[in-house]
């Protein structure tokens, strides 16, 4: 029983919402519906007063009068229990089925023409429906409507290889008439194709790369390894030197110090020596001044004898104590000692100063290999380096309008604004502006332009602002390089050096900078693709600050 109602399951579907008919109900040409969906149909129908079914278009005069059919619910409620097997619910993520009512299933498939998403019940339902009809079915997808021409509403299966663009057959009868197409199913694999030649060139590059910074790690350690090496024999040696230099020179402090001893020494014995004959000599004035006083001749010529006579001295007549000695030439074999000590260090100093330059350079080389090896591919690569910028007032040329809290900029000669005077604006004739934030490192950001043509630039800060050089023109200098986009040409400058480029068709443009590495490089953006315009390979030698100009009537939006 369950077999055969489930090989008969068409029978019980609703041919309007493609479900398990719900409160089925009959007409009198034999077809069942869903009371509600016949209902919601019908109430559409009330202004033209004729009705109709769905299925046969069988015409009824008045609205007929419907009833329940009780024998078909039953069936439908038993191959509910019996023969349905639940499909699996739709989760977050997951595309859902356009026709379920009540919860929402996983769409297994998505059908080109209807434009809709159908779970396994639902697409049986839809193949039933529409046997014979050869509708486009595609694996489950939430992207529809990126498929069907917003122009014509037709789905778009045709490359336009001169605007780069998928078209609908429509199109290529009026905008795109008289372009180069291809069938997009042909383009996609010719795309692939491509793509895979270019995958097979990048991984070749990245075995290259990644061989490179195997050898250049080897060096590297092998250079810390001997630079480690070098560093403890040195620090050794150093000790060594510090500890025979502490030795001699407690060796000539104490030869010094012995003879600065000795010298004192006599010097102190001459002293006392000195001293005791001064105060022998004082004592004899004191006495032969008390005698030549005395009245009684008697008695001063007793004593006058042994008073006047005054005994040889033992001291020498020249005294000398050599303050000198021999420190001078001791001073003058430590300063040659420490001349030569001096010329030994800066000798190792400049030996230890090339093993670090080598060090660093290497280091250097095995930034740029990673950085090479790591540089981004799909736009969700580079949009990991986005960056936030906004305009610069300062910088704004009289003639720019900023707004959408400096994010946008549009040049209007009919109402200059008076901004107040500031030594990095740009001068009347030129009607460029600057970002406040500069880069540094890697960084990415998009744009969208419109208007006669504008200027999408970076440049250093020193870039001039006043004159009537083309110093101040973005692209004209050494200062700034800029992509030029025009309606009907592309190029770009630096150093007043043009390069002509494809035409731009989308509005919206990409700019990359690795500051390190020296890349810049821009990217036209469209809904489906990043496709490379020109990269700059360079060393810049300061920080870079995104700039545009504009052309009348032109306006620039950072996205």
């Amino acid at each position: 029983m369950a077999k055969a109602m489930s090989s008969k399951q068409d029978l019980f579907m609703c041919s309007i919402c493609l479900d398990l008919l719900k409160d089925p109900v009959s007409l009198s040409c034999g077809h069942n519906y869903c009371s509600g969906c016949i209902n919601s149909c019908w109430d559409q129908e009330d202004q033209k007063g004729v009705y109709s079914c769905p299925q046969c278009r069988h015409a009824f005069t008045s609205r007929p009068v419907l009833k329940r059919n009780n024998v078909m619910a039953e069936l439908v409620e038993e191959m509910r229990k019996t023969t349905i097997q639940p499909d699996a619910p739709a989760d977050d993520g997951d595309v859902q089925c356009d026709v379920c009512f009540e919860k929402k299933l996983k769409a297994v498939k998505s059908c080109l023409d209807c434009l809709m998403s159908y779970c396994e019940t639902h697409f049986k339902a839809h193949n039933d429906l529409n046997r014979g009809r050869n509708h486009s079915i595609v694996d489950a997808t939430g992207q529809l409507q990126e498929r069907i021409c917003p122009r014509h509403n037709k789905v778009l299966e045709i490359y336009c290889l001169t605007d780069q663009s998928c078209v609908c057959y429509l199109c290529t009868m009026d905008q795109h008439k008289g372009h180069d197409t291809i069938a997009a199913a042909a383009e996609c694999d010719n795309k692939k194709q491509s793509f895979l030649k270019i995958q097979t060139r990048c991984q070749q590059t990245i075995q290259k790369r990644e061989k490179e910074v195997q050898e250049l790690r080897r060096a590297v350690e092998t250079l810390k390894s001997s630079a480690q090496s070098a560093v403890e024999h040195s620090d050794q040696m150093f000790d060594d030197i510090i500890r025979s230099v502490e030795r001699r020179r407690s060796e000539v402090t104490e030869l010094i110090r012995d003879q600065e001893k000795a010298e004192v020494s006599h010097a102190e014995r001459l002293l006392k020596r000195l001293e005791q004959e001064i105060s022998e000599l004082k004592k004899r004035v004191a006495e032969m001044e008390q005698l030549s006083h005395t009245q009684d001749p008697i008695h001063f010529l007793k004593n006058v004898g042994s008073i006047s006579d005054i005994p040889d001295s033992t001291i020498p007549t020249s005294l000398t104590v050599n303050s000198n000695l021999s420190f001078e030439s001791v001073k003058t074999s430590v300063s040659a000692l420490k001349t030569q000590l001096e010329e030994k260090l800066d000798s190792i100093f400049k030996q230890e100063v090339l093993t670090v330059s080598a060090t660093v350079v290497l280091s250097v080389a095995v930034s740029e290999v990673q950085a090479a090896v790591t540089e981004p591919v799909t736009r969700e690569d580079f949009l990991q380096y986005y960056c936030n910028f906004t305009l610069d007032p300062n910088t704004a040329n009289r003639y720019l309008h900023l707004s959408e809290g400096n994010r946008r900029v549009e040049r209007r000669d009919d109402a200059p604004q008076s901004y107040p005077d500031h030594p990095e604006r740009f001068d009347d004739k030129w009607c460029q502006v600057l970002c406040r934030e500069g880069v540094s490192g890697r960084c990415y950001w998009e744009v969208e332009w419109s208007g006669q043509w504008v200027n999408i630039a970076v440049a250093y800060k020193t870039i001039s602002r006043k004159g009537e050089q083309d110093d101040c023109w973005f692209g004209e200098n050494n200062q700034s390089w800029k992509l030029s986009c025009y309606p009907n040409k592309t190029f770009v400058c630096h150093n007043n050096k043009q390069t002509k480029l494809p035409l731009v068709a989308s509005s919206r443009v990409g700019v990359y900078v690795d500051h390190r590495a020296g890349t810049l490089a821009f990217y036209s953006i469209s809904d489906t693709m990043m496709t490379l315009l020109h990269k700059v390979q360079t060393t810049f030698s300061h920080a870079l600050y995104p700039g545009f100009g504009l052309g009348i009537e032109s306006s620039v939006k950072l996205l």
